[in-house]
């Protein structure tokens, strides 16, 4: 049976791509409020997530996934309005926060309940909203995939940005020892006060030989890497026998060249993977397993996300130019 909160309207504001191109071709529309099927929730949207996946899909290189919306957004925080029939985990009014297959960029948003999670109590929605998509990615890819136990050490590429700022708290409260790779002064400084054992401005120095002398030669157990291409082999050099290089990006290119004798003489795995085609089973497993694990600490405070600025939801191609300049720290959220 259908629980409805009264006065929904018919339609809503969304942030529609008028073709594919730089941010200006993002622009506010109208569009017919959705309404949930079975085993979906519709939110009304307080706060959205702008994710570099956003990015890409504006510019043509990442379409939705067949039956998603074609608005933009990965995640979103507000407050469950209706709810599916045969729907369960979700009730309306509860607030939480989601990951979606898109949509995020709009008044009114449809989740899969399995992907919703209650807001973390004392939490407000700005920093809610930027939960879902870098928590998810970071504790499928770092955690399950990668296997990153405590003892071990993590260098994660890109450590200011929304994913890295992520996984320096996690690893970190997870009893790992993370260094980070950013490219300012300004920026290092910020991961080391996220927890970073030391931060590599890449710009000055080659990560390779400091990840090496921080290690003792050794090298670290867990690569969490966005760049691919020319890097990959560096990456292979900075791991210790056993270690897991796990890739989520590949903003330097898909292709590289390895050498495979390095791979089987230090027994490493070359792994990653991405969210947005997966299951909702699958997300929802997800969801769970970080529900039981990471919730708790973002209750209490040990890890939270870090929130650069936000837009309002009119002004999301001034978002986009913000996160292509690369000037932030954390994340940037959309408010509505």
């Amino acid at each position: 049976m259908l629980a409805v909160m009264p006065a929904l309207p018919e339609t809503m504001t969304a942030i529609e791509i008028a073709s594919p191109g730089p941010p200006d071709v993002l622009r506010p529309g109208r569009r017919a409020v959705p309404r949930p099927r079975t085993g979906e929730v519709l939110i009304r949207v307080a706060a959205a997530g702008v994710n570099y996946p956003d990015l890409l899909q504006r510019q043509g290189h990442y379409p939705p996934p067949p039956g998603a919306s074609d608005i933009p957004g990965l995640e979103v925080a507000g407050e469950v309005v209706e709810v599916g029939p045969d729907t369960r985990g979700a009730g309306v009014g509860d607030r939480v926060c989601a990951l979606v297959a898109g949509g995020g960029y709009a008044e009114y948003c449809v989740a899969p309940a399995p992907q919703c999670l209650p807001a973390p109590r004392g939490m407000d929605d700005v920093t809610a909203a930027a939960i879902p998509e870098t928590f998810f990615t970071v504790w499928v890819n770092v955690f399950d995939r990668g296997g990153l136990k405590s003892g071990e050490t993590l260098l994660v590429h890109g450590g200011a940005g929304g994913i890295g700022t992520t996984a320096i708290q996690l690893g970190r409260a997870f009893g790992a020892r993370v260094f980070a790779t950013a490219g300012s002064p300004e920026k290092c400084a910020a991961c080391e006060r996220l927890g970073a054992d030391r931060a590599i401005e890449y710009r000055r120095d080659d990560f390779v030989t400091v990840v090496r002398e921080l290690t003792g030669g050794r090298g670290v157990d867990v690569v969490l890497d966005i760049l691919g291409g020319e890097d990959t082999p560096r990456n292979i050099e900075c791991l210790a026998p056993g270690g897991r290089l796990i890739q989520i990006a590949f903003l330097k290119g898909r292709q590289a060249e390895v050498d495979l004798a390095a791979i089987l003489q230090r027994r490493l795995t070359i792994t990653g993977s991405t969210l947005r085609p997966r299951s909702v089973e699958e997300k929802g497993a997800i969801a769970w397993a970080l529900h039981g694990s990471v919730w708790p600490m973002l209750e209490h405070g040990t890890v939270k996300p870090v929130v650069h600025q936000t837009f309002p939801l009119a002004r999301a191609a001034d978002a986009h130019r913000l996160v292509e300049s690369r000037g932030h720290v954390g994340k940037i959220v959309l408010t509505v």
